[in-house]
C-alpha cells in the first residue's frame, strides 16, 4: 500500500470530490447515477445482439446480469477491508501493489473514454438519419453529414462536463434514467400501434454469432468502473449492495425488454442501433429517435468524470477551476478526434464488451478480491463460483476480441 499511503492526504475518488458522509449522495440519487451508468447507450444494440445469438441467447442475458452483479458486491467487499480504499484503483493497489493500480486504471479509463466515444458516434448517426441534407459553416468550411452533428454535440454536451457534484449530476442521471424506459415504450409504440408488427420469427440459436452477442451483453453491464465511487459518496454506504440489486434488476428488465421487441419487430434485419431500422416518417420513431438523443447529453459527464479526476489529481493546482474546465473540454475534443477517425458503433461496441468490459466487470473484481481475502482462496462453493466466471470471462474475452478486431478492421 505504499502507493496509497504516498497520497493519504489526496483525493482518490474516482469521481470529483464526493460529499462527507453526513452531506454525501442520498439513496435515491446513487440508484439513479447507478442505473444511468448501467443502462448506457448499449439499450440501442440489445436487439442486434439477440438478433445475432438467437433466441437462446437471451439466457446469456440473465447469466451475465448475474455475473456483473455479483462481482460488482465483490468490489463493495474489497472496499470494506481498508478504509484507505475510495476507488477502484485502490482496490487494484491493495490487491497487487502500483502495478495492480496502474493496470486496473489503464483498462478502466480506456474503457469509459471508449464508451464517451460512443455516446458521439450514436448522435451523429442518429441525427443524420432525421436530418440527412443537414449542414452548417464553421470558419468558412461547410460542415455537413455526421461529422457536423458529432460536432455540434460535442458542444452541448461540453457544460455538463464542468460540473462536479455527484449531487447534481443526480439530476441528470434522472433524466437519462428516464429516457431509457421512454425508449423502450416508442419502440412498442412502434410496433403495436405505427404498423410495424411483431413478426419476425428469429432463430432459435446462431453459434456463429455468440461471440458478438456475448461482447455486447457484457458491454451492457459495464458500470463497474464507477461503482466503487458511488458507494463512497454515499451517506450510508452500508446501503450500497441494495443499491446493486436495485440497479441490477431495473436494468436487465429494460434491457430484456428491449431485445425481445426489437427482435420481433426487424428479426434479422436489425442494424447496430435499433432506431435506424425504425420508419422515419412515424411520430413513434421520431420520438424514440429523440429520445435517444438525450441519452448521450444525460451520461457523458458522468463517464468521463473519472478520466477528468485522475488527471486533475496529477497537477499540483488540482483544485484550480480554470485546470478543471480545460482538462475536460481536451477530453470532449480528443473523443470527437476518435469517433470521426472510427465511426462504427457495434464494432466499437463488441470491441469495449469483448477486451475492456469483460476485464474491468469480471476479471478484475475477482482477482482482487481473491487477493484481498485469503479466507476465499478456501476450497468451496463461493471459490468455485469465483473460478467459473474467471474461466467464462476469459472465454469470452479472448473470442470476442478477436471477432470484434477482426470486423472493425474489414470496414476501415
Amino acid at each position: 500500500m505504499e502507493c496509497l499511503k504516498a497520497k493519504e492526504g489526496e483525493s482518490h475518488s474516482q469521481l470529483p470530490h464526493p460529499e462527507e458522509p453526513h452531506v454525501g449522495t442520498t439513496f435515491l440519487r446513487t440508484c439513479f447515477n447507478g442505473l444511468n451508468a448501467l443502462s448506457g447507450v448499449g439499450i440501442l444494440s440489445i436487439p442486434y445482439a439477440l438478433s445475432q445469438g438467437g433466441w437462446l441467447s437471451l439466457i446469456l442475458l440473465f447469466v451475465v446480469a448475474v455475473l456483473c452483479w455479483y462481482t460488482g458486491l465483490l468490489l463493495r467487499r474489497c472496499m470494506d477491508s481498508d478504509p484507505l480504499i475510495r476507488s477502484y484503483p485502490d482496490i487494484g493497489e491493495k490487491a497487487f501493489g502500483c502495478k495492480g493500480r496502474a493496470l486496473v486504471s489503464i483498462f478502466m479509463y480506456l474503457e469509459l473514454y471508449l464508451v464517451a466515444v460512443e455516446f458521439l458516434i450514436l448522435e451523429g448517426d442518429n441525427l443524420y438519419k432525421l436530418f440527412p441534407n443537414a449542414g452548417f459553416k464553421l470558419a468558412g468550411l461547410y460542415i455537413g453529414g455526421k461529422t457536423g452533428f458529432v460536432l455540434l454535440t460535442a458542444l452541448v454536451i461540453l457544460p455538463t462536463t464542468w460540473l462536479k457534484s455527484l449531487g447534481m449530476l443526480a439530476y441528470v442521471s434522472a433524466g437519462g434514467v428516464s429516457a431509457s424506459v421512454i425508449l423502450v415504450g416508442c419502440v412498442w409504440w412502434v410496433g403495436a400501434v405505427d404498423g410495424v408488427g411483431f413478426h419476425e420469427d428469429g432463430v432459435l440459436l446462431n453459434w456463429g454469432g455468440l461471440p458478438t452477442t456475448l461482447s455486447l451483453f457484457t458491454f451492457c453491464y459495464c458500470g463497474h468502473a464507477v461503482f466503487p465511487t458511488l458507494c463512497n459518496s454515499m451517506k450510508d454506504r452500508s446501503q450500497f449492495s441494495k443499491v446493486l440489486l436495485i440497479c441490477f434488476v431495473t436494468s436487465t428488465i429494460t434491457y430484456g425488454s428491449m431485445a425481445v421487441l426489437g427482435y420481433l419487430m426487424y428479426g434479422e434485419y436489425l442494424k447496430s442501433q435499433v432506431t435506424l431500422n425504425l420508419p422515419i416518417r412515424k411520430i413513434g420513431s421520431k420520438l424514440a429517435i429523440y429520445t435517444t438523443l438525450v441519452n448521450p447529453l444525460t451520461k457523458y459527464a458522468v463517464i468521463t468524470a473519472p478520466i477528468s479526476t485522475a488527471i486533475e489529481e496529477a497537477f499540483v493546482f488540482r483544485d484550480s477551476r480554470c485546470l478543471s474546465i480545460l482538462v475536460r473540454t481536451v477530453i470532449v475534443i480528443s473523443t470527437v478526434v476518435v469517433a470521426l477517425t472510427i465511426p462504427f458503433f457495434g464494432y466499437v461496441m463488441a470491441f469495449i464488451g469483448a477486451f475492456l468490459s469483460v476485464t474491468v466487470s469480471l476479471l478484475l473484481p475477482c482477482l482482487c478480491y481473491l487477493r484481498i481475502d485469503k479466507s476465499a482462496r478456501s476450497f468451496g462453493l463461493e471459490l468455485v463460483f469465483i473460478v467459473g466466471i474467471l474461466i467464462f470471462g476469459s472465454f469470452v474475452g479472448i473470442i470476442g476480441t478477436y471477432t470484434s478486431i477482426k470486423q472493425i478492421a474489414k470496414h476501415l
